[in-house]
């Protein structure tokens, strides 16, 4: 599935490329797991329907008939006006002229259809409300900080993670994001940061994050002095975009994050870098999370590419996940696009570095405190998710798409 995924890739802009992939940019030693496998095979597919009544009744009938169950549904509006596209995961017959039928069916009434696969899969949440197991499998607490962490001698700020950790612990779902009172300490670190990056964001980021953040300031409380709160933050994203904030006490594997697009739902740390360095994290942290990530997520566009991603990836083999999990890297994380004749930045992992920012998109040396020029590449998902990368410095390869937008729907 991976050889096709990519395929289909290559011929899509930014926005519908990447499928399947890594969660938390900056440094993602992340590992692939699959707990649980299923002994029952499933099969998913994505189906184009027209937006008229009795639409999907019509084709849900042919489940109906043919006796094959439907674990789980997705629906989304689609670029082409009055069409609906549906995500279906469902148990295939143990008759394969069964499902054949089933499939001829749907066909007919379909614009479009595309199976996905049909495997024996890992456990995967069918309704969001199962995120609650998925936020708590983290691979830390937030608190296991690295002898060379800046934080690591700091009993006060070990103290903090801790407490911001438990707190995400017990999230649930439906309940709202805790408040949280950010010290006069981590207020001064969120300044210096915010302060150096809007120097470099007015030249160098795309234009659909220039045209979200200054919502983000009217609506959700975002401005130098202030951390704004992820409750304001999610139910902003939610009626923009259906997108919702959920609190994590750590870093998770890549399939758990990706499991969380699905449901439209970003995991989102709490914590903030270490005050000693306020330009520097050796981890993601909320200066990340909200001004790389959030502003993405306001655009119609991007956040309907972000669930795609995430539906890809229910479900997906480990092998299919660690091949395309570079891919992502190089994209929705450290992606570039041209924009005016420049390139312009998309990726979280730029758009809260200023360094790093600058390094990638300048023309001029020195830039992001280096002479060093990194290399341009055109978006390649097949060469993308071969490119070797570097986790706790800048990358030497950027690649760089044509738009973030631009195209249409590709089966």
């Amino acid at each position: 599935m991976a050889a096709c995924m990519l395929t289909r890739l290559s011929t899509l802009s930014v926005r519908q490329s990447v499928a399947r992939s890594m969660p938390r940019c900056m440094h993602s030693t992340h590992q692939i797991s699959s707990p649980e496998i299923h002994s029952d095979p499933r099969m998913s597919i994505l189906m184009e329907l027209s937006d008229t009544p009795g639409a999907l009744h019509e084709t849900l009938k042919y489940f109906w008939k043919y006796d094959i169950d439907i674990t789980h549904i997705e629906s989304r509006p689609t670029k082409h006006d009055g069409h609906f596209e549906f995500f279906v995961d469902f148990n295939p017959s143990a008759s394969k002229s069964t499902n054949a039928k089933l499939m001829a069916s749907i066909k007919q009434i379909a614009r479009s259809v595309l199976v996905l696969d049909e495997r024996k899969v890992p456990w995967f949440p069918r309704h969001v409300s199962e995120l609650d197991r998925v936020a708590n499998r983290i691979l830390d607490a937030g608190t296991d900080l690295q002898s060379d962490h800046p934080g690591f001698n700091d009993p006060v700020y070990r103290k903090r993670r801790e407490g911001l950790a438990e707190s995400a612990l017990q999230h649930r779902f439906g309940n709202p994001i805790p408040h949280i009172d950010y010290s006069p300490e981590e207020l001064k670190t969120w300044e210096a940061v915010y302060d150096k990056l809007e120097a470099f964001l007015g030249q160098f980021a795309c234009e659909e994050y220039l045209k979200i953040l200054p919502l983000l300031k009217e609506h959700c409380g975002y401005s130098r002095n202030n951390i704004p709160q992820q409750e304001d933050i999610s139910r902003f994203l939610q009626k923009r975009t259906g997108f919702t904030l959920r609190p994590v006490a750590g870093l998770l594997s890549s399939r758990d994050f990706l499991n969380g697009l699905a449901f439209r739902t970003f995991f989102c740390t709490q914590y903030i870098r270490h005050h000693s360095t306020p330009l520097y994290t050796p981890e993601p942290d909320i200066v990340h999370e909200l001004m790389g990530h959030v502003p993405m997520f306001a655009d119609a566009d991007f956040a309907d590419f972000s669930q795609e991603i995430g539906l890809a990836s229910l479900g997906a083999s480990d092998e299919d996940v660690q091949k395309l999990a570079t891919c992502y890297w190089h994209s929705v994380e450290f992606g570039l696009c041209m924009q005016q004749g420049q390139p312009k930045a998309y990726g979280a992992g730029l758009l809260s570095s200023f360094g790093e920012l600058e390094y990638a998109c300048a023309p001029y040396r020195p830039a992001g405190d280096t002479d060093v020029k990194p290399e341009l590449r055109p978006w390649e998902p097949e060469e993308a998710a071969k490119q070797t990368f570097p986790i706790t410095t800048y990358q030497p390869v950027y690649f760089v798409a044509e738009s973030v937008n631009d195209g249409g729907t590709e089966e």
